[in-house]
């Protein structure tokens, strides 16, 4: 064969059949792309911070943020105790501790739902209203002045007859209060609590949609979480995952599950003394919900423990060590994501979060920089791989457990090639 000229491949298909097949599968490409269109590349907060909305104030991030300070001011003043506490060793001890102060002062909450379901209660009309209106120029007061944490907004009562009209009404004068104040804020959350039928997702869907009409927004552009607390909302009677079918009656508007460990826990019948997110039955719901929103770009949030870090340094401790221990258990799940009920939890959630990207920071960047080069080593990764120890650093990263200069130096990757490799 000469210089330049190829070597003719023998094929026995003509093209039309390839043709044919690409048509007939057109349908399911474009619901591929429709139904799993891949996480959305934002930032995810580590957690979710639910506060009454009574007790919802200007000062409230800071305030969370200076008690947890004080926390460890009194139970562990310094790296050493704190490490003590929680089985961390010396180096990675003093870094952890640092990062957690520091994050304290500057971004103590990184979501905070402002409460009128379960922690608020049920109230007159006159008072709820007054309340979700404060709420909304609260919320939009933070966005104008830089105080706000990276994500705020509200969780509403449920679709179920009894409170619906209330929890609609609620959701209306908030948006509307902050429509009315600048408009709607880049990071805003709203919760639809205890679904359990996707018909009440529909329901809210179509709420968002006659909001947006009304106030000339983009359609879509208000989404919402559904918190996961019932049992139906896991397996329907005619044995099929409702929550799946949660996902797609939202249109496109889901943007995260949240298991409420309490809810969900006492309606399967567990006792009071065993209702916890490492119980068997969070651990199959859990599951269940991950694989449901996997590749749909809807994310998965854990429960909270009601365990307090309050009263004398031993118990607090105890508390500590409890809380480190099942946030470490949900990251190594990929549930990034959970709830704290106290200002004395987020030391041990910034701990554990801290803790979990430091440890393997290393060898993920290791990893990730063998793969760009197609290096050889002990281990052996595929583009799954690469995309999954990307997500890692750039989890570190928006948490502050890294920083872009020292995920650079092993990578020689910035934020934008990460984000690449992440998509």
């Amino acid at each position: 064969m000469g210089q330049g000229q190829q070597e003719r491949v023998a094929t026995s298909l003509a093209g039309a059949v390839t043709e044919e097949i690409g048509a007939s599968l057109a349908p399911v490409d474009a619901e591929l792309e429709r139904r799993y269109p891949g996480d959305p590349g934002t930032r995810q907060p580590v957690h979710t911070v639910y506060v009454p909305g009574d007790a919802f104030a200007a000062d409230t991030l800071r305030t969370w943020g200076d008690r947890a300070l004080a926390a460890l001011d009194e139970h562990a003043p310094d790296a050493a105790s704190f490490a003590a506490v929680l089985g961390l060793d010396g180096a990675l001890a003093e870094d952890v501790y640092g990062r957690v102060r520091a994050k304290l002062e500057r971004e103590p909450v990184e979501d905070l739902r402002v409460d009128f379901e379960d922690g608020y209660g049920r109230r007159p009309d006159a008072e709820e209203d007054e309340t979700a209106a404060r709420a909304a120029r609260l919320i939009a007061e933070a966005y104008g002045d830089g105080t706000a944490a990276p994500y705020m907004g509200i969780r509403v009562k449920c679709m179920e007859a009894a409170v619906r009209d209330r929890g609609i009404r609620t959701l209306d004068i908030f948006l509307t209060g902050l429509m009315e104040t600048g408009g709607l804020p880049d990071g805003l959350v709203l919760t639809l609590p205890k679904v359990t039928y996707p018909e009440q997702v529909t329901a809210m869907a179509r709420l968002l949609d006659a909001f947006e009409e009304a106030r000339g927004l983009a359609p879509g552009r208000i989404g919402f979480e559904i918190q996961i607390e019932t049992s139906q909302s896991i397996l329907a009677t005619d044995g099929t995952a409702t929550v799946a079918r949660m996902i797609q009656a939202a249109r496109g508007r889901a943007t995260g599950l949240h298991y409420g460990t309490f809810d969900y826990s006492a309606c399967l019948g567990v006792s009071a003394a065993h209702q916890a997110s490492d119980h068997p039955a969070a651990d199959h719901a859990k599951a269940v919900m991950q694989v449901a929103a996997a590749g749909t770009g809807v994310r998965l949030s854990d429960g909270s423990t009601n365990v307090l870090p309050v009263g004398p340094t031993e118990q607090v401790h105890d508390a500590w060590r409890l809380h480190y221990g099942l946030t470490r258990r949900a990251l190594a799940r990929a549930y990034y994501q959970g709830w704290d009920m106290h200002p004395g939890h987020l030391p041990t959630r910034y701990a554990a979060v801290f803790a979990f990207y430091r440890e393997g920071f290393a060898q993920a960047a290791a990893r990730l920089a063998r793969y760009v080069d197609r290096a050889g080593g002990d281990v052996m990764d595929e583009p799954a791989t690469a995309k999954a120890l990307a997500g890692y650093l750039l989890r570190g990263l928006d948490c502050g457990a890294l920083d872009a200069a020292e995920v650079a130096r092993p990578t020689s990757l910035s934020r934008a090639d990460l984000e690449g490799f992440a998509r």
